[in-house]
């Protein structure tokens, strides 16, 4: 054996090969409210989190430590507490709450994660397939459940904000008067997008049953007289008349030939010389792309078809769809924007 050889570890391999203990832990930390109990309380001694929480003692004091080592909690002495990340985005009471993606993968992901070697042999999703119906969002019943949809969507938020933002200063709105968001949930990305423009009018555009929960959000917001809700399908119902059209974080749930589909219905549904944005975690190689590749095979596992791409491959399909004016911006760490001119 060489000295190199000698003087390798397997230490890497533990950590990559362990890595999914860290996510399970702050799935089940979610799940049972710890980092809400605490912000409530403040601190609280294990003893304490016992008997709020209902966890056994034979788990309890390994879960909070490893929770402290993950930087996910802190501990003064005896009592645990959030950290200022876990305190603004894992408290379920505050409106930048995230937990509900903890929730979608625990429930949906991690189970399908767990069937990768499967999925590479037959090329096929292992996560049940949402229902086609005029009741579920984000594979949830929204009649039956609608304070877990509110919590996914309040996660969605904390990302659609930040993205509304950059989009607010990226595009040159002066030129437009009118936008809408295609896929828009309950339309916050418009409602940020619409408060840093005040001359702008915006639609969002969803499935019916997202209706109820964009009335209260807009409503609750203000914007009311801005921003209207269209119901509609991606694929068959007739697009919003706008000056600009958004299609973020859907082209990543479709195949190429749908992708090609929607962007070609949304160069036919713009106004001569209106533009439409895409945004998506497309892979361009860097070295942070295995974040990127880890929400494609996520996306793959989840769903028939879809899965992220690269920006050479977006912008091949907008030339396709008749777009001809194409340029791409990298934001917010991992997203790239792609707007196209018509």
């Amino acid at each position: 054996m060489t000295q190199e050889a000698k003087a390798l570890t397997p230490e890497r391999f533990h950590q990559v090969l362990l890595a999914y203990c860290g996510s399970k832990t702050l799935m089940s930390a979610v799940e049972v409210d710890l980092f809400s109990v605490l912000a409530e309380l403040g601190a609280a001694t294990e003893e304490q989190l016992r008997r709020r929480l209902n966890l056994h003692p034979r788990f309890a004091r390994h879960f909070l430590e490893a929770l402290v080592a993950l930087e996910l909690l802190a501990r003064d002495g005896e009592q645990y507490r959030n950290t200022p990340l876990s305190e603004v985005f894992l408290d379920r009471n505050k409106p930048s709450y995230v937990g509900g993606f903890a929730e979608m993968t625990s429930e949906t992901f991690y189970p399908a994660w767990g069937r990768l070697t499967k999925a590479l042999h037959t090329g096929q999703a292992q996560a049940p397939q949402p229902p086609d119906d005029d009741v579920h969002l984000f594979r949830l019943d929204s009649t039956r459940e609608p304070e877990r949809v509110r919590r996914f969507m309040t996660a969605m938020d904390s990302h659609s904000t930040r993205m509304g933002e950059a989009l607010a200063e990226l595009i040159d709105w002066r030129r437009y008067r009118t936008f809408a968001d295609l896929g828009g949930a309950r339309g916050n990305l418009a409602s940020v997008i619409a408060k840093a423009h005040s001359h702008l009018t915006g639609v969002c555009f969803d499935r019916r049953q997202s209706q109820p929960f964009f009335d209260e959000h807009i409503e609750r917001l203000g914007l009311a007289e801005r921003i209207t809700f269209q119901a509609g399908d991606f694929f068959s119902s007739p697009l919003p008349e706008a000056d600009v059209l958004v299609y973020g974080h859907v082209l990543h749930d479709w195949g190429p030939d749908n992708r090609r589909q929607l962007l070609a219905r949304a160069h036919d549904a713009l106004r001569p010389g209106g533009a439409l944005v895409v945004y998506d975690r497309m892979i361009d190689g860097t070295p942070t792309d295995l974040n990127r590749l880890f929400f494609s095979l996520t996306f793959m596992l989840a769903s028939a078809g879809g899965s992220e791409y690269s920006v050479d491959e977006c912008r091949a399909w907008l030339r396709e769809a008749g777009f001809t004016s194409i340029e791409h911006h990298a934001v917010l760490d991992d997203h790239t924007v792609v707007v196209a001119y018509r």
